[in-house]
């Protein structure tokens, strides 16, 4: 059965669907680094804005940097004026906290721009996928691969990430993060929104990749029609010298 999906908005269907599945991440972040008034905050591939919605409501000064034209617009039309989001890292420093919550996918920023961000003393939080046997999406991921005629990635070490960006690991943890959708029309649309088939879908066509990730969510499917997919993420805390 294919499933009946409203036209295609990634960046609308992250900010309504998908980027809300992270929250437990952005929290243990923020708690882990006491992120509070007084914190200035970058936030690197910021989505359509939520994480740094978030560390504003804890009282934080925070900015993020986001290199997709819709998500920027999406994120500048729901934060305080007061949160900017720029396409690049913006040059207003210095920054307290630094983080790349999606620093282990295939991310617009990289070291370069860590290196740029982080003055002496900055706290850089870098994220990713856990350990694969504890993520249920997974299956979903290495899917994006083969529709896309890649090579599995073999998962990012975020500790050499941050050595490789001038950074110092001084911490590390694992969350909690499940992807829990309304129905399978939802999932099909959230995990498409995370930009992870956008390779397969130009090299397809986009309902033969829905059709694929339809597919292969039915081990996750509920009889209540909802779709639950546990998953683990972890962080790794860094300094910058």
């Amino acid at each position: 059965m294919t499933p009946t999906l409203v036209p295609h908005h990634p960046a609308r269907d992250w900010a309504e669907i998908q980027e809300r599945m992270l929250v437990p991440l952005y929290e243990a972040a923020y708690e882990r680094l006491g992120v509070g008034p007084g914190t200035r905050l970058l936030g690197l591939d910021c989505g359509t804005g939520l994480a740094l919605l978030m560390a504003a409501a804890r009282g934080a000064s925070a900015a993020g940097a986001e290199r997709d034209h819709a998500r920027v617009e999406l994120a500048r039309a729901r934060l305080p004026e007061a949160v900017r989001v720029t396409p690049d890292v913006p040059g207003d420093g210095p920054y307290d906290v630094v983080t790349a919550f999606h620093a282990a996918d295939r991310t617009s920023f990289g070291p370069a721009d860590l290196t740029r961000a982080a003055q002496p003393g900055t706290a850089v939080v870098l994220a990713g996928w856990g350990p694969p046997e504890r993520c249920a999406t997974e299956p979903l991921l290495r899917l994006a691969d083969r529709l896309a005629e890649r090579r599995p990635s073999p998962g990012a070490d975020l500790g050499a990430l941050a050595v490789r960006a001038g950074l110092r690991p001084v911490g590390a943890g694992r969350v909690s993060c499940p992807f829990g959708y309304a129905d399978e029309a939802s999932a099909v649309r959230g995990l498409l929104s995370t930009g992870a088939f956008d390779a397969a879908v130009r090299l397809t066509d986009l309902p033969q990749v829905e059709k694929e990730i339809e597919e292969a969510l039915a081990p996750y499917r509920r009889p209540d029609g909802t779709v639950w997919m546990p998953n683990v993420f972890r962080y790794v805390v860094a300094r910058a010298a």
